[in-house]
């Protein structure tokens, strides 16, 4: 870890200290991926004739696959089957993308620092076939208590139904959770659930 990242993750792990239960983002926050997501999504596009600008899928981050790609087809005034779409940039990233993922070292670190003393769970807006394909690359399956992805709630971030769903499963009331996040959609859902949150990306 470098000194930047360990500077980071002192804050991070002060931070954590004061609250029950921790929430992570993967894609961006536990995970060095969002170049390959925005690569998967541009690869897919192209498929469709887009020219897809990656500035949308930054401010889409923590969206569920299919809510993306709704956006990409109002913007771009294509007609695509949001379901199609998301398997076939699912299956892209699998592929071609997925072992270019790092984990982000100062907050996976505080994550496995907290793996006794806290109640963990991971909220994200990717599916639970790839997320674990991303958990096992970056060494992290099986180290949280629940796991709260796309289709788990009928409403992903920046709604909060996704983080209220993963406090109830931890048996922890939501103003006791903090959340770990790298996008503004997530930002917003933490806040609807009146929870804390971190900006990783920011400290």
């Amino acid at each position: 870890m470098t000194e930047i990242a360990q500077q980071k993750y002192r804050k991070l792990k002060a931070l954590a200290q004061q609250y029950k239960a921790l929430l992570f983002d993967v894609d961006g926050t536990l995970a060095d991926n969002m170049h390959a997501h925005k690569a998967a999504y541009v690869a897919t596009s192209k498929e469709y004739g887009i020219d897809l600008d990656p500035i949308l899928i930054d401010e889409t981050a923590g969206w569920p696959t299919i809510a993306v790609a709704e956006e990409i087809s109002k913007r771009y005034d294509t007609p695509l089957d949001k379901y199609v779409f998301a398997k076939q940039k699912s299956t892209i990233f699998l592929e071609q993308f997925v072992q270019q993922t790092l984990p982000v070292d100062y907050v996976v670190q505080v994550l496995l620092d907290s793996v006794d003393t806290h109640r963990i769970a991971l909220v994200s807006g990717g599916t639970r076939s790839t997320l674990n394909v991303t958990l096992e690359t970056i060494k992290l399956h099986g180290k949280y208590e629940t796991l709260v992805c796309a289709g788990d709630t009928p409403e992903g971030k920046p709604s909060p139904q996704p983080f209220l769903l993963a406090a109830q499963q931890l048996e922890v009331d939501p103003q006791d959770c903090l959340v770990f996040e790298d996008g503004d959609p997530g930002v917003q859902g933490a806040i609807a659930a009146g929870m804390a949150y971190v900006r990783i990306d920011q400290i």
